[in-house]
């Protein structure tokens, strides 16, 4: 009932999607899904590494039959596109592959069978929605949010001291090496996602079912709320209100060489293509949630959920995407939501609640006073710099010390009964 439940709310909420997209004059996430049935598709890796999560419910054999199949059906259209004289994509293949499984668990399926290959299609498909979701979302704070808040992030930021025109000079200096490293983490960060579910997933195809928490619900839920905070604090990011990339609609050529002066800050239009997408910092968020959910695998992966959860932070400062205060609202955010789903797993303890809410307050705190305290941070920034960093470190702490606290107790050591001694 749960599952058909959820099923049903997202089937609901792509509808009401596709039509608020329509009615600004652009397509929706169903749309562009379907297009990538036959036409290329937007990110083939993210296609590839959703079939990755599909194949967790399949057995060893049926993992490199789907493979196969799926690398089969790409070469195909990879020849009719070279014949036609377009472009290099792939990714078909799996949204193929991911689509006949969906008709064989319908088809040739019953029961208990059935269930987890139906789950398996749905998470597949979930990560690849849940990225045209975004898009679509990203759209919508463009065509809904003619005027944007830069100036009081950026005022607001000057209390941490103003980080990303510090990396963005680094980034910079690496040259072109760093600066493709760093795109490349960027751009890929749903891959590395994929990655850690798939390790806390391996055991679903033996155990025939999933766990109660992993990092895809965490992942989705921020891709989900995430946006909705956008319509509330619509901000492009330093290199558009600062930069040269925000053309005549910039406040001035300034990122990343000159601070912006501490000026009194006041919303101004911006154009009706780029996302309002930087208060949180979703990528932020996302790292966040592939850097605690690492947390309990093996070395390797743990080193890679830090530095992704690094070198995400790095990109999204270097390259002028967002402000530090947003990297500050992400990784609240990110935790609360974490909390909150741990919380729900645990029927709504008195901890967890207690948690939830104290990231929800320390969540709103920060953006109200970006809002309506930006000039004092600015001028104080020894005292609100300090407060901003202690802020999240409360919640951090919060979370560490409830969750160690829901950890099952290790059992104690048996102590060797004494031996008799030989008379």
């Amino acid at each position: 009932m749960l599952w058909t439940a959820a099923g049903a709310v997202t089937l609901g909420f792509l509808v009401a999607l596709e039509i608020a997209a329509r009615h600004y004059g652009i397509a929706g996430p169903v749309t562009n899904q379907a297009k990538e049935v036959i036409f290329a598709p937007k990110s083939g890796p993210l296609l590839y590494a959703s079939m990755g999560l599909m194949m967790v419910v399949l057995t060893w054999r049926q993992r490199a039959l789907a493979l196969a199949a799926a690398v089969g059906i790409d070469v195909v259209f990879l020849l009719v596109r070279w014949a036609a004289g377009a472009g290099f994509a792939c990714g078909n293949g799996p949204l193929w592959v991911i689509a006949a499984c969906a008709v064989i668990a319908v088809t040739r399926r019953t029961g208990q069978e059935r269930m987890l290959l139906l789950k398996g299609v749905g998470l597949g498909l979930l990560l690849v929605t849940g990225r045209k979701t975004g898009d679509t979302w990203l759209l919508i704070t463009s065509k809904t949010r003619p005027n944007v808040l830069d100036q009081y992030a950026a005022t607001a930021d000057h209390a941490l001291g103003d980080p990303s025109w510090l990396a963005g000079r680094i980034v910079d200096a690496t040259g072109p090496v760093g600066s493709h490293l760093l795109d490349y983490v960027y751009i890929q960060l749903a891959v590395a996602a994929v990655a850690v579910a798939m390790y806390q997933l391996r055991n679903v195809a033996s155990e025939r079912r999933f766990p109660r928490h992993h990092l895809v619900r965490t992942f989705l839920v921020i891709g989900l709320v995430g946006p909705a905070v956008y319509m509330l604090f619509p901000t492009v990011g330093p290199v558009f209100a600062y930069g040269a990339d925000g053309g005549h609609w910039a406040v001035a050529t300034l990122w990343p060489h000159t601070p912006p002066p501490v000026t009194a800050p006041h919303s101004m239009p911006f154009d009706g293509i780029t996302p309002r997408n930087c208060m949180p910092s979703l990528h932020t968020a996302w790292a966040t949630a592939i850097f605690i959910h690492s947390r309990k695998g093996p070395r390797s992966l743990r080193f890679a959920g830090a530095f992704w959860l690094i070198a995400t932070l790095s990109a999204t400062l270097g390259f002028g995407y967002h402000y530090g205060v947003d990297l500050v609202a992400g990784a609240v955010f990110a935790i609360t939501i974490e909390a909150a789903l741990r919380t729900f797993d645990r029927g709504w303890d008195r901890q967890g609640v207690q948690l939830v809410v104290h990231g929800a307050a320390v969540f709103t705190a920060l953006l109200v006073s970006y809002r309506f305290l930006p000039l004092q941070m600015a001028h104080h920034p020894w005292v609100f710099g300090p407060l901003l960093i202690l802020a999240l470190l409360s919640v951090i702490h919060g979370y560490i010390g409830t969750t160690r606290q829901w950890e099952p107790a290790a059992p104690p050591a048996l102590r060797p009964e004494p031996q008799p001694e030989l008379v």
